[in-house]
């Protein structure tokens, strides 16, 4: 809350990896800045729950750091209470394709469950375009919806639907920031920007200005990792990976840099 009442926003980052997430790190180091380290539920079964868990929160306690552990994108009520007993400080339930009366029944289950566990929980409302898919203006969350979806489900921080997307963009995005404002003065809590990779930076910094207090950064770490990587394998025969990823781990890292230098 205290970002929303400051005009100021977190960067989210999710991390694959022990080197996407040692990237991530050394940059909130260089810079001095709190991040939020997120999960999906692919990484998770990538990496094994209690696994990421404990290379986040040893590199968190390494990096002598300020760091939070969410869960992105929770579709389940088994995967959140697996994630709340290992320890996440907060987790997002993702009922967004559900008519409102179910995200709304459902978003309530989760809050109550956090709460015995002191974690907090975020939703979203309206249509944020996965990977393939297309934005539809008539998915844009609406402020009044939105102040009765945060209202009955006492949820901490709301994913709106503004014209960002997941995954790459097709064409250049355009956030309504006219809306955003509007969304803003109706709620109370946190708003999240999902779809943050590809945004335009005075377009991200505009978002901020307007009401978003965390946003969401994926795609482009994995791009970054990935590109750099398969660069640096085009250029040489080297096959010990740890003279290789060194490379792809330092892009990930300018670029976390990059995005929190630019959030301030």
């Amino acid at each position: 809350m205290e970002y929303r009442k400051n005009k100021k926003a977190i960067l989210a980052t999710n991390f694959y990896n022990l080197e996407t997430l040692t990237g991530i790190l050394h940059a909130v180091k260089e810079v001095r800045a709190p991040v939020i380290l997120q999960l999906s539920q692919s990484s998770i079964e990538y990496m094994g729950l209690l696994m990421a868990v404990e290379m986040a929160r040893r590199k968190i306690k390494e990096y002598e750091v300020e760091g939070w552990l969410h869960l992105d994108h929770g579709n389940n009520l088994s995967l959140i209470k697996r994630c709340l007993d290992a320890g996440f400080d907060s987790v997002m339930i993702d009922a967004s394709e559900k008519s409102f009366s179910e995200n709304v029944e459902i978003t309530s289950e989760v809050v109550g469950l956090a709460q015995k566990y002191g974690a907090h929980v975020e939703a979203e409302l309206g249509y944020v375009a996965k990977l393939g898919q297309d934005q539809a203006d008539n998915g844009f969350t609406q402020p009044e919806a939105a102040k009765k979806f945060v209202e009955m489900t006492g949820v901490h921080s709301l994913a709106v639907a503004i014209g960002s997307v997941h995954g790459f963009y097709v064409k250049s995005p355009n956030l309504r920031i006219d809306l955003l404002e509007r969304i803003y003065q109706a709620t109370t809590c946190s708003l999240v920007l999902h779809g943050g990779s590809g945004i335009p930076a005075n377009m991200l910094q505009n978002a901020v200005l307007h009401g978003i207090s965390k946003i969401n950064l994926a795609t482009e770490i994995k791009d970054t990792f990935m590109r750099t990587l398969r660069l640096q394998l085009g250029q040489s025969s080297e096959i010990d990976l740890r003279k290789v990823f060194p490379v792809a781990i330092d892009a990930v890292s300018k670029l976390i840099k990059d995005k929190l230098l630019l959030l301030g």
